[in-house]
């Protein structure tokens, strides 16, 4: 699942596949910006912003978002894909190496001098050079809404996705349900950065300190089985904010509460 650990995993591989090299392909299969050709420019690099990606090209920005189910492959030129042509929504490619985004939700082309309109509502990234915890426990603890619905809320923190939220929650002993004003977020911020740190050169992320399936952790994925701490069923169930946008929840009741 893509989130803020795998966005920055996957910014570091474009960067150091692409960074300082002369696009010689450059192909957006998006309606918005089929005809765009940046072949000849100078690809500067490619950093994340929460769960945004943002590769420079020339004077350019090509942004795009993961959400689910996306991906950047990287291939080497006349390399056979993995994956079926009609998946493929951009390819930035230099005499080297050949950059394929696959099932990507959202793919855009804007001026590098835009990148703070298009992303300035964001709050403090944990994984950014600038974090700001001070801010982002500021922005979370005045969300009066419950505090995994806050904490998926990219302007307030921008990284964390809904298996990050049950498993922060579950380590500080929190209720889901909980409304933020009442959580000691700085303490649950403190112990985010901490993890997502952790985690962001890691193939698979670990909340438990264990790689390996089926043990990496503690509540997110774990309904009706028993929690590692105490035995107590794991509950599932949903939140959002709003019925359109409910996200899957995940909690011990013994240990949070």
């Amino acid at each position: 699942m893509p989130e803020g650990d795998t966005v920055f995993r996957t910014a570091l591989r474009l960067d150091e596949a692409l960074a300082g090299g002369i696009a010689t392909r450059f192909d957006l299969r998006v309606p918005a910006f089929a005809t765009a050709d940046l072949s000849g420019d100078t690809i500067h690099g490619c950093v994340s912003r929460g769960k945004h990606l943002l590769l420079r090209v020339g004077e350019m920005t090509l942004h795009s978002h993961l959400r689910m189910d996306g991906a950047w492959l990287l291939y080497r030129p006349g390399e056979k894909w993995k994956h079926p042509d009609f998946k493929v929504r951009a390819i930035v490619g230099t005499a080297d190496r050949q950059a394929v985004g696959v099932d990507i939700a959202e793919v855009e082309l804007i001026p590098i001098s835009a990148e703070d309109q298009l992303l300035g509502y964001l709050g403090p990234d944990p994984l950014a050079d600038d974090w700001d915890p001070a801010e982002a426990a500021r922005r979370l603890g005045a969300d009066g809404r419950s505090i995994h619905v806050a904490l998926l809320d990219q302007r307030n923190v921008a990284g964390f996705g809904n298996e990050y939220a049950a498993e922060l929650l579950f380590l500080r002993g929190i209720l889901p349900t909980t409304p933020a004003p009442e959580v000691d977020v700085r303490a649950l911020l403190d112990l985010g950065a901490r993890t997502i740190r952790a985690n962001r050169l890691r193939v698979n992320r670990t909340f438990t300190g264990v790689d390996r399936p089926g043990r990496s952790t503690w509540v997110y994925g774990r309904a009706n089985r028993p929690c590692r701490r105490c035995g107590t069923l794991i509950r599932r169930g949903e939140q959002g904010a709003d019925p359109t946008r409910e996200r899957v929840t995940f909690w011990c009741p013994s240990c949070q509460r």
